[in-house]
């Protein structure tokens, strides 16, 4: 019997859809998931088709992150095995890093609970829809592990240092209402509407100005670690490269014209 894909690709109006799709493991990451979902990304980070990107779960849960059943049996397997932690480089890395450096929007469509790197994924995007019945959990010291996937660069942007700090070693399910005063969510809708709501939000951002959108996300991570001259720089490099756009030329001659302007992506 042919398994299900771990990870569903949709693609509508510019906007390509990647569903996480294990729901009976709440969409826990086991390697062959892992695999499919940094080979998703790295696809829809090159396809000049896409202008937007959107990550969600299937069933219950958004991701509840590693799948520590194959986890324990590799440990049981071998306690030393290198495998066992290779994980973080030959995945979780590739996979956050095209998530945050793609030039194109993502957000998360967080259909249910978030944690460990199921948490960290989400918190990789630029919005986050979360359902009102979902929460995140930075589960990672709970079972004696550091964090990945991210969450020790984005949280601390997110919340501030003290906050990530206290969330990472007093680890907790966060709910959504909470999640939303800490700054962790764009919006917080009924679970019936995450879809509809993320949907909406895509379909905005895909009709956008795809490389004004690349270079505004550039140019705020590049400042999160910049001195104000090297900050400055950069903007003027992203001012550079977005004046030289059709889709800033179009927008001009639209102003002029006293009409809304339509954005190609180029």
């Amino acid at each position: 019997m042919t398994q299900p894909a771990p990870v569903v690709r949709t693609d509508a109006d510019g906007v390509a859809t990647l569903q996480l799709n294990r729901p009976d493991a709440m969409n826990s990451l086991d390697v062959a998931t892992k695999v499919a979902l940094r080979e998703a990304v790295e696809a829809v980070a090159i396809d000049p088709a896409v202008r937007c990107v959107v990550l969600t779960g299937s069933g219950r849960a958004f991701c509840v992150g590693q799948d520590l059943k194959e986890h324990v049996t590799l440990l049981t397997e071998d306690p030393q095995s290198p495998a066992l932690f290779a994980t973080v480089e030959e995945h979780y890395n590739p996979i956050v890093e095209t998530i945050l450096t793609m030039p194109k929007p993502v957000i998360a469509a967080v259909n249910g609970v978030a944690a460990g790197a199921g948490a960290s994924l989400a918190f990789a995007a630029d919005l986050r829809i979360v359902a009102d019945t979902a929460g995140f959990n930075l589960a990672f010291a709970g079972i004696a592990l550091s964090c990945d996937t991210g969450a020790s660069w984005t949280l601390p942007r997110l919340v501030g240092q003290a906050k990530a700090l206290e969330l990472l070693m007093l680890p907790r399910t966060i709910p959504a209402a909470e999640a939303a005063e800490l700054g962790l969510t764009t919006q917080v809708v009924p679970a019936d509407e995450v879809a509809a709501v993320a949907g909406e939000l895509a379909a905005r951002l895909a009709a956008g100005p795809t490389v004004a959108y690349g270079a505004i996300r550039r140019a705020v991570r590049h400042s999160a670690g910049a001195a104000l001259p090297d900050a400055l720089a950069h903007e003027a490099e992203m001012m550079a490269l977005t004046g030289a756009t059709e889709d800033h030329q179009n927008a001009v001659n639209a102003f002029v014209a006293k009409e809304k302007p339509v954005f190609h992506g180029r």
